[in-house]
Order: structure tokens, then sequence, then C-alpha cells
């Protein structure tokens, strides 16, 4: 979350909207606003981004006579026969024009110029962090009134319990998240995984955060968070995974994204929270972990699908670099992912070496296995609890969480227990179904992807019982099962025949700092 009442240099140089109460994100922030907003990360969003600045940069020189140098362009926009509305236009395209792609990795972003991110609360990407603690203390004067939105757009607090609503939001999602640069693929969050997402225990109804039309009352943005206790080494502290930041495409030029980033930090304050965590895919000041994902739905020989956290809030104040966590995707049903061009064959494999390499047995191996019950809860959170005290960033759950995040859901989340004789429960498996809409394919018209989520195990073998969780997905019908190398996955990713993807997806805590970890002490899984 940005601080909510330090206004940096960068930003007050940059086009502010309609008053001083919306502020306005600078250079670096621009990229990396269009990239959160719907984008994919890495290097096919940044394609788009380089395609989209060369069309800008010509059109200047397609006029007999034209200047490119910014003291030309200055000196237009101080032009006072020019309508503001021009001027607006002209100074946006410079700020886009004079932006940085944003950085992949901590390479590049080592390099990049942060005019926003310096002024913030925020380690520098080569500072070595060996302390623990918040940043900066916590306020106790929050601005009561909402942020001002541009002319002709108004707030509104989405109510998730009416069907309408949550059908509008399912709207904007599936139309202008996330999709591939070819618009092959789209995300296609369901609306009961949305409220299965977006309501957990302690949910607030003023942190599902909309942005209408004011004239006909359309949906144009979102942004949302939600409360969580996260223990960081020792320290356990309540506070927020901020998701689903989304501007229709039409309205990217109108800066509502930056608002509604104040907005929800305003909003988070209030309740007396200061620090939040999240994922992203690009590099900023500063991650505390990397992970590898599959760009979104890059060709790769093993297949694979983008990580639902790349879109998750970019501008939130971050700290910690550590070793790259990566993506590992297993392919489930070979034919269909070649079909829809979402993976293609290796060379010197047909499709029926390719199927037969990736054929799982017809049934699960571990006795006691079994679909989680209501009757579970006590055990499974014990299981839970005392497995994450292995690593040094996790979640705290109580039963009244794991029942929210555990128990099954058709078509949203699968756990399953095994169970002894006795009835005893020694260990857990689940996964959460995120599927995507295929784009113009005459047969296939959704890509179903399993994620992996908590397993925890203490007499089954780790390789058995992901083995049987591929098996199960296979017979649910996914199409692909994707895992991400902390915890304790190494011990099955290659030998189960999963391939790593080919991007990193950054790990961030928001105004709390603390010395690094390696993957493998990483403990939190973000839907």
């Amino acid at each position: 979350m940005m601080a909510e009442d330090s206004e940096s240099a960068a930003s007050q140089q940059s086009l502010e909207l309609d008053d001083q109460d919306t502020c306005g994100i600078d250079g670096d922030n621009e990229e990396e606003n269009e990239h959160m907003q719907g984008s994919p990360g890495g290097e096919l969003g940044a394609k788009r981004k380089k395609k989209k600045q060369k069309r800008k940069k010509e059109k200047p020189s397609s006029g007999s006579g034209a200047k490119s140098d910014s003291a030309s362009d200055s000196q237009e926009i101080k032009n006072p026969g020019l309508p503001i509305q021009k001027l607006q236009d002209i100074q946006r395209a410079m700020e886009l024009l004079s932006c940085q792609g944003p950085a992949k990795s901590i390479d590049e972003a080592t390099k990049h110029k942060y005019q926003f991110w310096d002024t913030q609360p925020v380690p520098k990407l080569n500072e070595v962090v060996t302390s623990h603690g918040p940043i900066e203390a916590d306020k106790e004067n929050i601005r009561q009134e909402p942020y001002s939105l541009p002319q002709g757009f108004m707030w509104d607090t989405l109510d998730l319990s009416n069907a309408d609503v949550l059908k509008e939001l399912y709207t904007l999602l599936n139309e202008n998240y996330v999709e591939d640069d070819d618009n092959m693929f789209r995300f296609d969050y369901s609306p009961n995984f949305l409220k299965w997402a977006l309501r957990p225990p302690g949910w607030l109804p003023q942190w599902h955060c909309g942005v209408r039309v004011s004239s006909n009352k359309k949906l144009v943005g979102f942004i949302s968070a939600i409360p969580a206790d996260i223990r960081v080494y020792d320290m356990t502290k309540k506070m927020v995974e901020i998701n689903f930041l989304c501007v229709h495409k039409k309205l990217r030029s109108k800066r509502v994204a930056p608002v509604l980033i104040r907005e929800i930090t305003r909003r988070v304050n209030l309740e007396g929270i200061f620090q939040a965590v999240y994922t992203a895919g690009v590099v900023l000041p500063k991650p505390v972990s990397t992970c590898r994902y599959d760009e979104p739905y890059s060709m790769l020989e093993h297949g694979g699908t983008a990580s639902p956290h790349f879109i998750t809030l970019f501008f939130f104040v971050l700290f910690c670099f550590f070793s790259p966590i990566r993506y590992w995707h297993r392919s489930l049903n070979p034919r269909k992912l070649v079909e829809v061009k979402f993976s293609h064959l290796s060379r010197n494999m047909t499709l029926q070496r390719t199927m037969k390499l990736y054929r799982l047995p017809d049934s699960t191996k571990t006795r006691g296995l079994r679909l989680m019950e209501r009757r579970d809860l006590h055990q499974v959170t014990e299981l839970l609890q005392k497995y994450l005290r292995r690593f040094h960033l996790a979640p705290s759950m109580g039963e009244e969480e794991v029942a929210h995040w555990f128990l099954p859901q058709e078509n949203i989340i699968d756990t399953y227990v095994v169970e002894t004789a006795g009835g005893v429960l020694t260990d857990f498996t689940s996964f959460y179904t995120l599927p995507s809409t295929v784009m113009h394919h005459p047969l296939h018209r959704s890509l179903k992807a399993a994620y992996s989520f908590y397993c925890v195990h203490t007499v089954t073998p780790l390789l058995d019982l992901m083995n049987d969780a591929l098996i199960l997905a296979k017979m649910k019908g996914f199409d692909v099962f994707n895992a991400l190398d902390l915890m304790e996955n190494k011990v099955f990713l290659e030998k189960l025949k999963f391939g790593i993807g080919d991007g990193n997806l950054q790990y961030y805590l928001y105004n709390w700092k603390c010395p690094p970890m390696d993957p493998d002490k990483v403990g939190l899984v973000l839907q």
C-alpha cells in the first residue's frame, strides 16, 4: 500500500486528475500501472508495450517538419491556444514515451529508474536487510474522504451477495483482466470462485471497491483487499491481500488505476491495518521472493499457464529479494493442449509418444485417501498449523479460515485427506480451479487448470501424495496441473514430469522488512 498522505515529487510532476484530491503516478508507475491492469507479465507484456510505444513514436515523424525532441514537445504543451483536453492527451503521450518498460529481473531492476518508488518507505534494491519490523510507523490521522475520480465516474462498494452485481464483476474481469498477447486465452474467474476468493472470514464490504460510469452506472474498475494473519519469521501481523485490480480497457488513459490504489489503501488504513502481502510479475523495489511462472499461455514444450498471482496488485510497497521461485506445469491432457496451441510437440516427439509420456494410472495409490469433510476440520487445522511452522513466510489459520479455504467446492477447491483405520488424519493435499477461455477455436471453449494449494504429509511420502493429486485432477477433467517450487515441492516436480515455466513471480510485503529467505522457506500460496 502506498503512503496515504505522502505526495512524491515525481507524482507531483505528473498530470493529476480532476482536482488536488487525485494523485498522478509518474514515469515508472505509468508503465507498470498499465501492465498490471490486464497485460500479461514478462516478455509477452513487454512486447505489447514495445509495439504501442513504437506506434506512438512513429506518429510525430509522419508530418513534415515534425520534431520529436523533448524541448519541442515541452513548448507545444505550454501552448495556451490548445484545449485543456488536448494538453492532457499530449502530456500522457510524453509520459508513456519517456518511461521505461517494467523490469523482469533484479539485474534489469538495478538499471531501472524508480522515480516514484524512491520516495516511498522501501529498502533500495541493493540494500542488505538484517532487521525485522515495519518500515514506517502506523498512522493515527487517516484521510476520511474518498479520493476524487475523473469527471464522469463514481465510487461504488460492490455487494457481492447480489447476483447481478457479482455478474457485473465477473464480466469486467472476464473481458478486461488477463489474456495472452495473441488474444488466444483469457482467465475465466467464475462468479462462485470470486465469492470464495473475496469473502473469507473477516472480509469487509468496503474493501470491494468499484468504479462506475456516473451516467449509466456501468462497472469499469475494481480493486479488492481481504484480511489475513501472516507470520514473517517469528512475528505475526494482521495484513491484507490485495487482488483483482482491473480497469476497463477503454479507460486505461483515464488514470483510474492509481486512484483505485490510493482509495483501497485509505480504506485499509481506516481499519488499522498498514501491512499487505501480494505477488507480481515485474520487479520493483523490493521483492521478498521471486517465483518462476510460465509466461501466459506461451507455447512451451511442457505446456503451462500463467499464475493468477502475477496480476495481483503491483503498486504496494515491497522488500527483500531471494533466489527465484518458479511455476511448474504438468500436462494432463496433452492432445488438447497441442490442439489449442497452448503447448507444442518438442523435437522428435509425436503426439502418441507425448500422450504415453504423460499417462497416469486410472486409480490412486494411497490407502485411506478421500475427499475432505466438515468433520475433518479440527485435524486438518492441526496438521496445517504444525506443518507451516517449518517456514519463514506463512499464513496463520484457525478452523474458521481452514473451513473457508479448504472445504471442497465443485470447480473451486478440492481437498483430499488420508485417514487411518483408526480415524486419524495423517496427510492432506489440495488444489484450486482456475480455467481459461479458449478464444477463436472451433472445438474447444475452455482450458481447465488446477493449481497446487497446500500439501501436508506426515506418513504418506510427498511424491505419492502428489501423484495421487495428479490422478484425481485428471479424473476430474483438468487439462494441466500447476505448482510453485516453494515449500517442499522440489521433491516431486521433476520426478512427476512437471515442466518448468519461463517467467518469475515476485512475492511482496508492504511496509515490513526482514532478512532474505530461500524459496523452500516460503509457505504461502495466494489464490
